[in-house]
């Protein structure tokens, strides 16, 4: 091999390892920029997670706690701010977007702002999730009312606080997000319903109550006269004949020494102590 010859092989060998170098590099930057990429995607994906909150809470002291429990138990929450009162709430939405907004029922000892706040938020801010942290235990009415008004979810000042498990469940989509101690008593209040229904469904067999004594009787319970009730869509009697079925209903739920004297109103408390009509459920049927 000439000089020459072996000047160019030696050239072109160099070019070679120049260029699997390069090349190598090239991969080596290609995998560490993935890896940042990666990096950066997942810690836009934990940012995502993030949320702002907005406290609503009169009681100092229990929302000085609140906050303590967000700061502690909930990082990936960020309070943005606290209200004491419906206006200085209403003032704080001008100037903050909050993706949460936990709010107390009992705001200045009235129980119906929380709703109001609610509903208000629902009807005109329905991306904002509301999550109900209350102490109102015994005002199950209340929960009801809330709940129809649109909040998240329900937990009670009570046994457990609030838990990054239940905020989450809500800022998730979940609806109907309760803690233990409402659980408890939505299970107790529907085991109580079943049994009700239960003797409801034996007194109208052991006293053969058919559709037109059950529509009857409940429409006695609302007031209605006897000509009312004869107006009613698909009630086939007249007014004779509506007497005559509540005679009937007075000889088949009272015995013959209880007979005597009994009147519509009397006759209405027998069929509620009885579970034949249900005064939570007396609503009026179509005229």
């Amino acid at each position: 091999m000439t000089s020459l010859q072996a000047g160019v092989a030696g050239g072109i060998k160099f070019m070679r390892m120049i260029s699997a170098s390069n090349k190598k590099e090239h991969i080596i930057a290609a995998r560490t920029t993935g890896v940042a990429e990666k990096n950066i995607i997942n810690q836009d994906n934990m940012e995502s997670k993030k949320f702002k909150v907005i406290i609503v809470e009169d009681v100092k002291l229990e929302l000085k706690g609140t906050e303590e429990i967000f700061r502690h138990e909930i990082p990936n929450a960020e309070v943005i701010g606290t209200a004491m009162t419906e206006n200085e709430f209403w003032e704080l939405l001008k100037v903050h977007t909050p993706d949460m907004v936990l709010l107390d029922l009992g705001l200045g000892g009235s129980t119906t702002i929380g709703v109001d706040i609610c509903s208000s938020l629902r009807k005109n801010h329905p991306e904002i999730k509301v999550l109900i942290f209350t102490g109102e235990v015994l005002n199950e009415k209340l929960w009801v009312d809330v709940l129809n008004a649109g909040a998240d979810g329900i937990i009670l000042k009570t046994g457990e606080l609030l838990t990054a498990t239940d905020v989450q469940a809500v800022m998730d989509g979940k609806r109907l997000v309760f803690n233990y101690p409402i659980l408890e008593k939505i299970v107790a209040r529907f085991k109580q319903s079943v049994a009700q229904e239960q003797r409801r469904q034996e007194a109208v067999i052991d006293y053969d109550i058919d559709e037109y004594d059950e529509r009857l009787l409940r429409h006695l319970a609302l007031g209605y006269t006897k000509e009312m009730i004869t107006n009613l869509k698909g009630m086939p009697f007249g007014v004779k004949s509506i007497e005559k079925r509540q005679n009937d209903l007075i000889n088949r739920l009272f015995t013959i020494n209880e007979r005597s004297g009994v009147n519509a109103c009397r006759l209405v408390t027998r069929a509620l102590e009885l579970r034949i009509i249900d005064i939570d459920n007396l609503e009026p049927d179509e005229e």
